[in-house]
């Protein structure tokens, strides 16, 4: 392996899915400004996911759609037209 090529700086953050709540805590390098107070009562950097394997449906199996942002909506009127004029 190549020297020197790794990130250092290796802390504790809290992942958390926005649709379950589902969070845990592990190490990571990534650059976040949302803190949260974990189980322990210590600060923690956050990330904030819009999915997680228990809200994926591949391993949930379930099937359901994940829309936190109203893509689907937006999909939809932007191109509306182009459907209408096909039908």
């Amino acid at each position: 392996m190549k020297k020197e090529i790794h990130p250092k700086e290796y802390r504790a953050v809290v992942f958390k899915d926005m649709s379950n709540d589902y969070a845990f805590l592990t190490k990571s390098t990534v650059a976040t400004k949302d803190t949260i107070v974990w189980e322990d009562g210590k600060e923690y950097p956050l990330v904030k996911l819009e999915i997680s394997n228990t809200s994926h449906p591949f391993f949930t199996g379930k099937m359901k759609l994940v829309d936190t942002a109203g893509r689907v909506d937006k999909f939809r009127s932007k191109y509306a037209k182009h459907f209408e004029k096909k039908a």
